[in-house]
């Protein structure tokens, strides 16, 4: 039996009974010897849950190139471009991007910029960026 087929026929096991934890920790060590062709039937399976160990590392497996690149896409833009990019909702990066900016704003690096665009955007930004602010007053204070 392939590992390919062992995986898959772990995989039906557990669509009814759930993983069990040795099984699974197997089954993820095996996938890193499969075709890309294997991968992707893996992840499109329907045995295969969504949101579940397997098929986050079955995706990383496939696209960790892709990833690493928007990353540091990302990582190289300037603040304003970041901050047009996070404006676009439907872009795909935004909680990459604001993680980016938090990490820039608390090293001190274009914060008013960050701070007006995160006033600008959602409620938990908002209390985030009211959160730093806050901060940035106590330890003026003291």
């Amino acid at each position: 039996m392939s590992d390919f087929e062992y995986i898959l026929n772990q995989a039906k096991k557990s669509h009814f009974n759930g993983w069990d934890s040795n099984e699974l920790r197997k089954c993820v060590d095996k996938l890193s010897g499969l075709s890309r062709e294997e991968l992707f039937m893996l992840y499109r399976s329907k045995w295969i849950d969504d949101g579940k160990t397997i098929k986050e590392t079955i995706f990383n497996i496939l696209f960790a190139d892709r990833l690493g690149k928007r990353e540091e896409r990302i990582k190289g833009l300037e603040t304003p471009e970041l901050i047009e990019e996070f404006k676009d909702k439907h872009s795909g990066n935004v909680s990459l991007i604001r993680s980016e900016m938090q990490e820039r704003y608390k090293a001190g690096r274009d914060c008013a910029a960050i701070a007006e665009a995160f006033h600008n955007s959602n409620k938990s930004d908002q209390e985030w960026i009211a959160k730093q602010e806050k901060k940035g007053e106590d330890e003026k204070k003291s």
